[in-house]
């Protein structure tokens, strides 16, 4: 398997607002030396075991549970709703997820190339966390939460594409 990495939003990218207007964003990708479409990446994506265990929790905590079957109809456009999120946006090859307190996004984007004849996949996942605006100042600013685990959710977004791309 390829390795995850690090990268720039494509210009194109739905979470490029996010970046523009001052929140934090990341971009990761994985390169599959096969055609993968939108729609079996976003179910690829939203049911291995390891995403299980943060729907479980979504659903312990803030009670919002969510299926397999959902997963699928999300990633077939059949559902603007998922455990948290809700469809802030969509295209051909783009979906972005909004949380339900309007915080963070979950951005997943996969491209197709040509290479030498054969057709490989880009698998794109970020996030973007819009940071709160302080009272006293008025200037933006992130959580001391945000801080703690920033290098937590960049391990977690890594495992998160690698268990996505052995699904598809």
């Amino acid at each position: 398997m390829n390795p995850v990495q690090a990268g720039e939003l494509p210009q194109d990218a739905l979470l490029r607002k996010y970046r523009q207007a001052g929140a934090f964003t990341d971009c990761y990708f994985i390169d599959v030396p096969r055609s993968v479409s939108q729609a079996a990446y976003v179910e690829a994506f939203y049911t291995p075991p390891l995403f299980k265990i943060e729907r479980l929790v979504l659903t312990l905590i803030v009670r919002r549970p969510s299926t397999d079957l959902q997963a699928k109809q999300l990633a077939n456009g059949e559902l603007n709703t998922f455990a948290a999120w809700r469809v802030e946006g969509r295209s051909a090859d783009q979906l972005l997820m909004c949380d339900y307190l309007g915080k963070t996004r979950s951005w997943l984007m996969s491209v197709h190339t040509d290479v030498k004849g054969e057709q490989h996949t880009r698998l794109y996942f970020g996030s973007a966390v819009v940071p709160k605006r302080e009272r006293a100042d008025r200037k933006e600013a992130f959580s001391f939460t945000f801080h703690a685990l920033s290098g937590f959710h960049a391990m977690y977004s890594r495992a998160l594409l690698r268990a996505a791309c052995a699904r598809v």
